[in-house]
């Protein structure tokens, strides 16, 4: 990786910061910041605490071609062993978990916890985010991927997006400029900064009963206590005729539940999920997942498409 380029002022990533007075650490590890809990460590990772200072970290990192990475909360994740030879950028400060309503929009920050935001407008009489109920993630990673389940997702509450490219320029998306499809959107910044949300006034009993619901159902049916990254593999596309396909069950039928390689295996309770048992690598992780791709695709002809996020 080229981080270094004669006459440079910051020759190396370890001078990167060194005048911005952003919080850091060198060599972190990254397993801890994991739903999988593997993985190696970060060569840096930065917390900047405004909008001003991640443009201006942003701009530098742009400017020597060190590559950056976004962590949310690492619940779509999967680091290598070897870990990330860059910049990872986790928008975990308070300047970035902003929530304030007017009416029925809400504006919040990227680094807001996404179970919080579910439950606070819940609570406050404002519906459509209960389909996220049970999805653990940050809401500019929930926007990032349209997150969501059988039940709805993010992308049909956005109403605008402030969004920074990786040079660290500002601008806006608005609705009409934004796709949002099946864990998909057309959003090319490198850094979400907030979302405004157009939500529904409701009962807040109603609700809160509604959330409760979503959450218990998938308790239920999947390995929530288990250390995941959620959904391993996107749904494949419908067949011809309209007919929609399930990537646990084209995993299930094809008896790969409980499968297992090293500390990783194919959850037997929900077959779209692998699961990890501590000690696991993130090599075995990944063979189980590869594993799958490999005998679905041989058995079906189906090529599954990775959900879970791998760096780097």
């Amino acid at each position: 990786m080229p981080v270094e380029a004669p006459g440079r002022t910051y020759p190396t990533m370890e001078r990167l910061l060194q005048d911005l007075h952003i919080r850091h650490e060198l060599n972190a590890p990254l397993a801890p910041l994991t739903w999988y809990g593997v993985g190696g460590p970060a060569r840096i990772l930065a917390h900047p605490s405004s909008v001003q200072q991640l443009a201006a970290l942003a701009a530098r990192a742009h400017e020597e071609k060190i590559s950056t990475y976004v962590l949310g909360n690492g619940a779509n994740l999967l680091v290598a062993d070897a870990g990330v030879d860059g910049l990872v950028i986790q928008l975990d400060d308070p300047g970035f978990k902003q929530y304030r309503v007017e009416n029925s929009i809400v504006t919040v920050g990227a680094g807001f916890d996404m179970a919080r935001l579910v439950n606070q407008t819940a609570k406050e009489g404002l519906g459509g985010l209960e389909c996220m109920a049970g999805i653990p993630a940050s809401v500019g990673g929930a926007v990032r991927m349209n997150a969501g389940g059988a039940y709805g997702d993010i992308g049909r509450s956005v109403r605008r997006l402030t969004v920074m490219d990786a040079s660290g320029q500002v601008y806006h998306r608005d609705r009409d400029d934004l796709l949002f499809s099946y864990r998909k959107t057309n959003i090319t910044a490198r850094y979400i900064l907030d979302a405004e949300l157009e939500l529904t006034p409701d009962d807040p009993d109603v609700l809160g009963k509604r959330v409760k619901e979503i959450f218990t159902y998938k308790k239920l049916t999947q390995p929530l206590a288990d250390y995941s990254a959620g959904c391993a593999f996107k749904n494949p596309p419908p067949e011809p005729d309209g007919q929609r396909r399930s990537a646990g069950k084209l995993i299930d039928t094809a008896g790969l539940k409980g499968f297992q390689i090293g500390g990783a295996q194919v959850s037997p309770q929900h077959a779209n999920f692998v699961v990890a048992e501590r000690g696991a690598s993130a090599s075995d992780i990944l063979a189980v997942i590869e594993h799958v791709q490999t005998v679905v695709r041989d058995t079906f002809g189906v090529p599954l498409e990775r959900e879970v996020v791998v760096w780097p």
